[in-house]
């Protein structure tokens, strides 16, 4: 199943704004790209959104091969861009200097890391199964989903995803309208509940290498309630009115199918806890809080994280992972366009980065749907960095919250808090919007699940979750 790429995007715009900011170097305005050179990066985007539901093209698409040879070849095209064009990127020299510097960020910097913690959440995760089958109830449901919501902050939105997916799917298996259930569960536990720790969502994590306290998105509390509470009520209603248009027969027979819940694997959590730790504390170039002891730039962290993948495969009963059904297919899925999302946003996000601080914004209603707009569609990782780049530009602010002074500026605080909101709640709006969004998906589908098409799920997140922004945006930043 098609798996896109917005979070890859997200820490491609981190390593590349980042690197920047330490370099000193200052992407000069007359330099900026020309919009045709983002045509690439769209074309990947209309690869992953129309191939899969045109009938000559979809079972072409299925093959990972041709994903990655469709990436490759659009990398290609923005590789001979940045060669030929008469300037380099963020100070360095034209020519083959500047193609070195688009690969050194966007895969060294961006892509190995995001793509093995990725794969270190997907296949610990993996081990870890959740049995048992207690009646599908709408509120046994919505309890399910605020679940999951709290979890994702304590094992980040992946980590969280790959875990509950399947045991929802089991508790629901007797039901024939489930999925809607799948696409709430990408809202609240792939997206939005993921908003209290740098852990839950990239952006965030992002946000924390740069500067901002590691407890300071608890600020967040009053928006991620009111955001989960509100999609928790529009779920209740809508799986109410499905659970009542059940056959009685599929009614009686879950509730007949009944298991006690059971935990097996659950030395994992064991393993992704201290996989968060990891990530808190190995921060490259770093200090390890309460030490003198310097993380070194040699992937140290992300060694780490693979050796916690290979106990976990040690410890782990193969019987767990089977019953799971757990296989390497979504990752490699992700592995093929991400490189591919990589490379090619590198254009739109320099564009932004030159063009940011003129873009006229100013207010944190304007942040939180600049950020979360463009958010579903790039990923929000690097547009939250554009943003905060963007926000820090600005003068001192004059509120009663003030000012946030990180490593790279003083930004405003209900400004942070716009963008904070409006990256990791806007990644729900499409299926490119966070990366466990195309994973619950493709597990959904394989489950037997008929999921929405690309524009069938954009359709889902604006009747359903534009009205929620819009009461966020009244009660939080105006």
């Amino acid at each position: 199943m098609p798996f896109a790429g917005k979070s890859l995007v997200v820490l491609f715009l981190s390593v590349v704004t980042a690197h920047a900011a330490e370099s000193g170097a200052v992407p000069d305005p007359a330099a900026t790209p020309s919009l045709v050179w983002a045509i690439p990066f769209l074309l990947l985007l209309a690869a992953i959104a129309l191939l899969p539901q045109i009938r000559h093209s979809a079972r072409w698409w299925e093959h990972n091969r041709n994903r990655l040879l469709v990436s490759l070849s659009l990398s290609a095209v923005i590789c001979l861009y940045y060669l030929f064009r008469s300037h380099g990127m963020y100070g360095s020299e034209p020519g083959i200097a500047a193609v070195l510097s688009l690969l050194r960020h966007a895969i060294l910097g961006d892509y190995f890391p995001f793509i093995v913690l990725l794969f270190s959440l997907f296949a610990i995760s993996g081990g870890i199964r959740l049995t048992g089958d207690i009646p599908a109830h709408p509120m046994t449901n919505t309890l399910f989903l605020l679940l999951g919501s709290i979890l994702a902050n304590l094992i980040g939105t992946t980590g969280a995803s790959m875990l509950l997916i399947r045991p929802l799917l089991q508790i629901n298996s007797e039901r024939k309208h489930v999925t809607h259930t799948v696409v709430f569960f990408i809202f609240l536990v792939s997206n939005i509940g993921g908003c209290l720790l740098p852990i839950g969502d990239p952006p965030l994590f992002l946000g924390y290498l740069r500067g901002v306290p590691f407890f300071w998105t608890m600020s967040l509390f009053a928006e991620w309630a009111v955001c989960v509470l509100l999609v928790l009520a529009v779920y209740w209603l809508i799986d109410h009115r499905a659970w009542r248009r059940e056959s009685r027969n599929d009614i009686s027979r879950d509730e007949r199918a009944r298991e006690p819940i059971r935990l097996a694997g659950g030395a994992n959590f064991v393993l992704l806890a201290i996989l968060v730790l990891v990530m808190a504390l190995f921060v490259p170039g770093q200090a390890i809080p309460g030490t003198r002891v310097i993380v070194p730039n040699i992937y140290l962290r992300e060694w780490i994280q693979l050796a916690l993948v290979g106990v976990s495969f040690w410890m782990t009963p193969k019987t767990v992972r089977e019953a799971n059904r757990f296989h390497l297919g979504p990752i490699k899925e992700v592995a093929c366009i991400f490189f591919g999302i990589f490379i090619t946003v590198q254009v739109p996000l320099e564009i932004l980065k030159i063009k940011g601080p003129s873009l006229g914004l100013e207010t944190p209603l304007q942040y939180f749907w600049a950020t979360g707009i463009l958010s579903s569609i790039l990923d929000n990782a690097p547009t939250y960095l554009v943003f905060f780049e963007t926000g820090g530009s600005l003068p001192p602010s004059g509120t009663m919250l003030g000012n946030l002074h990180t490593a790279t500026a003083a930004i405003s605080v209900p400004i942070l808090q716009a963008i904070s909101c409006g990256a990791v709640f806007m990644g729900a709006l499409t299926y490119i919007g966070n990366g466990p969004n195309f994973m619950v998906r493709s597990m959904a589908e394989e489950a037997g699940i008929r999921m929405p098409s690309f524009l069938g799920y954009l359709g889902y997140s604006a009747i359903v979750l534009t009205p929620v922004f819009v009461v966020i945006s009244f009660l939080f930043f105006i």
